[in-house]
């Protein structure tokens, strides 16, 4: 079996009140109505022949719809989520307008069964989160990478 990898970016700043950290809310019909465990760092998928730096860089453009920032990229290693999938992750500081943000989108079949096909976008809305707000925000296999943030900073 293949294992399915991700690679993304985690954008952090300083504010008067602590770091905070940019996770985007899940786009799509199963994550409209929920908030908890229903946002993720951008990220995305890559081939095996695809650097994950570089995976990472274009995930974040493809996802919000603008560059990844410039700066010194901190390795925050992998971590296995619980569909199996591993993710790796970068820290970098940085500042980003969420009002910017022009998300992409994907296409599914929805309502399922019904033979129609639906555009949504990746992400509905990207915010700015202290790191313990952000916390139970994440999908439960990425708060890993809040922990690993932490000694960094």
């Amino acid at each position: 079996m293949v294992t399915k990898r991700s690679a993304g970016l985690l954008l952090w700043r300083r504010r008067p009140a602590g770091v905070e950290v940019l996770i985007g809310h899940m786009g799509g019909p199963f994550w409209q109505s929920r908030d908890e465990a229903a946002w993720s760092i951008p990220k995305g998928e890559y081939e095996p022949d695809e650097e994950p730096m570089a995976a990472a860089r274009r995930e974040f453009e493809e996802e919000l719809g603008l560059q990844a920032p410039s700066g010194d990229w901190h390795p925050l290693g992998e971590a296995r989520q619980s569909n199996g999938k591993l993710v790796t992750v970068w820290a970098v500081e940085g500042e980003l307008d969420t009002s910017l943000v022009v998300p992409g989108t994907f296409t599914m079949e929805w309502p399922r069964g019904s033979g129609e096909m639906r555009e949504f976008p990746e992400v509905d809305r990207a915010e700015w989160y202290g790191v313990e707000e952000a916390r139970p925000k994440l999908v439960s296999g990425q708060r890993v990478f809040l922990e690993r943030l932490i000694p960094l900073l």
